[in-house]
Formats: C-alpha cells, sequence, structure tokens
C-alpha cells in the first residue's frame, strides 16, 4: 500500500512568532511523534510543508505502517501540545484536500464499478489506486477510510462469487415415499377458491379452506417443536429500524429486497386537506402532493423476526440460569421485495412463520441443534410423512466473510446452516428436479451476540446464537405437493390435528 497525502492544520491563533519551534517540530516528526509503531525507518514521511497565517499545509507519504491520515491526526495532537502551554496556541482541526491511496487486490476486478466518497478510482491488475479529495476530521476519526478501501477489496470479491453455488453437502435423506399427485398445489388451489392473488405484488388472500391448513402447521410447530424444547413466544413490532439492520447486516446485504416504511410529517387534517379533496374528486392519488405530506423513510417491514429479538437483548447481560435463552415470535409477518421470482406460495412477498432465536455456549446450541433434528424428524417423518431431505449448506455470505471452514468430512461442523428440503413432484424427478427448501436451522456463531452487545453472566465464557425459521406457507406447499388436497389422502395424524375443513365460501 501507498499513501500519499496533501492537506491543512488550522491552529486557533496566527502562527506568528511560533513559526520557529513548529518547524523545529515538523522538522523531528517524522523520526519522533510519526515513528511510533513503526518498524525502524518503515514510518510516514513529511515531504514539506509551509505556514501562513493560522494555517499549516502539509504533503505525507507513508506505507501500511502509520498511514498517512493517521499521521495527520497525530501531528494535530502534537502540535497543540508542542504551542499549547507558550505560545496559548492549539490545533482546532485537519482537511485532508486530496489523498491518493493505492492498494494491492488479491485478483483483477471484472469490471469496474464506483463507491461513495471516492473522486475517482482506478484499476490496473492487481493493483487499485483511489484518489480522495476534500476530506474532514470527522470523515478520518469515523474511520470510514478504512472501510471504503475494505468496501473495495470485498466488491472485487463478489464479483468472483456472483452465481457461484453454495457450499452443498448431504447430511440425511428420508426414504422415498409414493406421492399422491404431481401438480402444483398453487394452481389446483386458485382453482378451487382456496385463496386469491392478493391485492398488491407476492401477496394472497388465504381462503378459510387454506388457513386452516395453515393453523394445523402453526399448531404442530409450537406443540411439537417449540414447546417441548422450552421455548417462550415473544411478540415484536412488525416496523424495524434502520439503526438495527445496519447492526446486523440488512441494510447492506438486501436494502434492495426491504419494504420501507414512511411516516406523515403531521396528522393536522388542515396540512391534508388539499389532498383528501383531490381524492374525492378524482378517485386518485396526487402522488406528488403525497410526498410533500410524508417522511422519507426511517424504518421498513419486517424483513425476518429475529433483528428485533437482538435488539431487545442489547446491551444486558443474560444470566446462566436463562441460557440456553429461547425465544420464538408468531406475530410478525415477514416481507421480501422478491420482484421476478415469485411462484405459487412457496416464493412470496409476503409470508408467515414462526421463528425461533436462541442464545447460549457453542456447546449448548450444539446439544439445542440435535433436539431440534430429532423434533423435526418426528413432524416431517411421522406427522407430515413427507419425503425429504437435510444438507449442510454454508451460505455464499459466509463462506466469503471467512466466518466459515469446512471441517474434513465427517466430522461435526458448528457454525453454519441445515437445509431441510422437500421433494416436489409436480416439478419433475427426484434427481433432476429441483427440491423446495422448507425449512433451516442455523448456528451463526457470535456475529450479532457482537453486533448487539449481548453478555453473559461469567464474562469469560463466548456467547453464540442461531435461529431456525418455520415458514406456513414452505410447510404447507412441501406438504400439499406430495400429499394433494384431498383429506382423505393426508396421513392420519396430520388430520387428527387439522380436524374437518371448512365449509370455504360459496360464491355465485
Amino acid at each position: 500500500m501507498k499513501f500519499l497525502l496533501k492537506g491543512r492544520i488550522e491552529l486557533s491563533g496566527e502562527i506568528g512568532s511560533a513559526k520557529k519551534p513548529l518547524d523545529e517540530f515538523l522538522k523531528n516528526a517524522d523520526t519522533s511523534i510519526l515513528a511510533k509503531g513503526a518498524p525502524e525507518g518503515k514510518g510516514p514521511r513529511i515531504l514539506k510543508w509551509t505556514s501562513e497565517g493560522n494555517e499549516i499545509k502539509i504533503e505525507i507519504e507513508s506505507g501500511t505502517h502509520v498511514r498517512a491520515h493517521e499521521a495527520l491526526i497525530r501531528l494535530k495532537k502534537g502540535i497543540g501540545q508542542e504551542l499549547g502551554k507558550k505560545y496559548k496556541m492549539g490545533a482546532r482541526s485537519v482537511v485532508i484536500d486530496e489523498y491518493e491511496i493505492t492498494i494491492d487486490l488479491k485478483q483483477a476486478p471484472k469490471k469496474k464499478f464506483k463507491v461513495p466518497f471516492v473522486e475517482s478510482i482506478d484499476f490496473s491488475g492487481e493493483q487499485c489506486t483511489i484518489i480522495f479529495k476534500n476530506l474532514n476530521e470527522e470523515f478520518i476519526l469515523n474511520n470510514y477510510i478504512d472501510r471504503i478501501l475494505n468496501l473495495i477489496s470485498k466488491k472485487v470479491e463478489d464479483q468472483f462469487y456472483e452465481g457461484k453455488a453454495e457450499y452443498w453437502e448431504l447430511y440425511w435423506s428420508s426414504p422415498e415415499r409414493e406421492a399422491k399427485w404431481n401438480l402444483d398445489p398453487t394452481e389446483e388451489m386458485v382453482k378451487r377458491g382456496w385463496l386469491k392473488q392478493g391485492p398488491t405484488k407476492g401477496k394472497w388472500f388465504y381462503k378459510p379452506e387454506l388457513t386452516a391448513i395453515f393453523r394445523a402447521m402453526e399448531k404442530i410447530a409450537v406443540e411439537e417443536i417449540l414447546q417441548p424444547l422450552g421455548f417462550q413466544e415473544v411478540i415484536e413490532p412488525h416496523h424495524v429500524p434502520f439503526d438495527v439492520w445496519i447492526k446486523t447486516g440488512h441494510m447492506t446485504g438486501s436494502p434492495n429486497e426491504i419494504y420501507y416504511v414512511s411516516e406523515p410529517k403531521t396528522r393536522d387534517p388542515e396540512e391534508w386537506e388539499a389532498f383528501r379533496d383531490y381524492v374525492y374528486v378524482t378517485h386518485k392519488i396526487d402522488k406528488e402532493e403525497l410526498m410533500k405530506l410524508i417522511e422519507i423513510p426511517n424504518a421498513g417491514i419486517c424483513y425476518a423476526q429475529c433483528p428485533v429479538i437482538y435488539w431487545a437483548l442489547s446491551n444486558a447481560t443474560i444470566s446462566d440460569k436463562s441460557l440456553p435463552l429461547k425465544l420464538y415470535d408468531r406475530s410478525a409477518n415477514s416481507n421480501r421485495y422478491e420482484s421476478g421470482g415469485r411462484h405459487g406460495i412457496e416464493r412470496v412477498d409476503e409470508f408467515h412463520r414462526l421463528e425461533p432465536v436462541y442464545i447460549g455456549t457453542a456447546e449448548q446450541l450444539l446439544e439445542l441443534r440435535d433436539k431440534f433434528i430429532e423434533r423435526y424428524k418426528y413432524v416431517f417423518n411421522e406427522i407430515l410423512e413427507l419425503e425429504w431431505r437435510m444438507v449442510w449448506v454454508t451460505p455464499w455470505y459466509l463462506q466469503q466473510s471467512g466466518q466459515i471452514e469446512h471441517e474434513e468430512a465427517g466430522e461435526d461442523k458448528i457454525k453454519g446452516t441445515i437445509d431441510f428440503e422437500s421433494y416436489m413432484p409436480y416439478r419433475g424427478s427426484r434427481k433432476e428436479s429441483e427440491w423446495l427448501e422448507f425449512q433451516n436451522l442455523s448456528i451463526i456463531g457470535d456475529k450479532f451476540i457482537k453486533a448487539f452487545n449481548i453478555k453473559p453472566q461469567k464474562q469469560k465464557s463466548e456467547l453464540w446464537s442461531g435461529c431456525s425459521g418455520i415458514g406456513l406457507e414452505r410447510w404447507t406447499a412441501a406438504f400439499l405437493a406430495q400429499k394433494s388436497l384431498e383429506v382423505e389422502s393426508w396421513p392420519e395424524k396430520f388430520q387428527k390435528v387439522f380436524g374437518t375443513m371448512p365449509e370455504g365460501i360459496e360464491l355465485l
């Protein structure tokens, strides 16, 4: 890496008689204040400086040891101490007029890209040159420069992960089962009037028949999985502020899939009168007028329930008695903008699920994962009688971040995700068709624990967390794809939970 900086240090008064000691300080800075923390001869160098009025103009060159912007901050502090007592003068602020940084990448990018706050960015093979202009002290102290350099490296790496399949390894599979039919259950339910396409994209209106199936699935999830494992139910809000998603990574990982929430600027009826009158007369929305009356979004609709559960525990210390902590929410509907990827009830913009979140030591979570698998196997084998399999997967974002290292075959894997996949007969043969991922089970590690500063009672202990979202649409799609819509074709244990099919709605 190479750093070349042109900047200024503003003093609280005219330099005047302080010029000589100031020049002496800057002359010796390379071997004194700037040399600390760097190998001999490897620290930053002041190339030149000039001083006039209350301002020092300076050029600094450095490598990776005490980088030029860090050197500028050191000089500001050192000058304040040098001139403070005798000349009653301090250093007020620093400004970087131009900053050229050259970094080495692991590989040459496939295509060019832009990053915020950068004046220009150029690539030459595996070398990248970035130029900043007009950076203030807050920009330096908030560590934005390092984050931008990391972002550039990450964006290059992302280009080599685009379209790369996640790690996939078969973990366990059920016996093959004879399917009751090979039709798409969503299409057949639409024909029977069990559901209707919603009034907005990617959403469904579930009529009594399908709602009854959902409630049976929910009852099984609660009574056969969550309650036996000791989970306690919580109720969380549907709206999530941006600062929570910044901590979980959703605002960098999935901002293009979030439904955003805008609040009214005011409830004053007079402020809304023109808007209401226009709607009354035209039966249309004046969108320009509406935009004047609502705030810029500062929150979004629930994407997944776990972020708010972590938020509720932020900066808290969990007692040993409460570990492993086991909570779940089923109140907040999840919303994700799927664009053109929607299909049936299994890939929608709004879906309903129960999300258990668990926090404990690594040993506690591994034990809980085994118990989860035992309960899931009972439900999917004995109650729903599905043909399904479990696969060990490492999502690409965990591979890329270096959080996961694959163990040798046969060894237990710790952090990562187990996906549960169901055979969907209408999609084709078992070997060639795409199976539906209808359940997952994850141990995440300490990522969210650190992000929300959740602490154990024993300070030397290390807490991890995980989640296992139970989606009612996915469970139902997997079940009906194999068992058909005929109640008499369903397994007896599920029929017992389900009860009697509602009469439904007769429309003429």
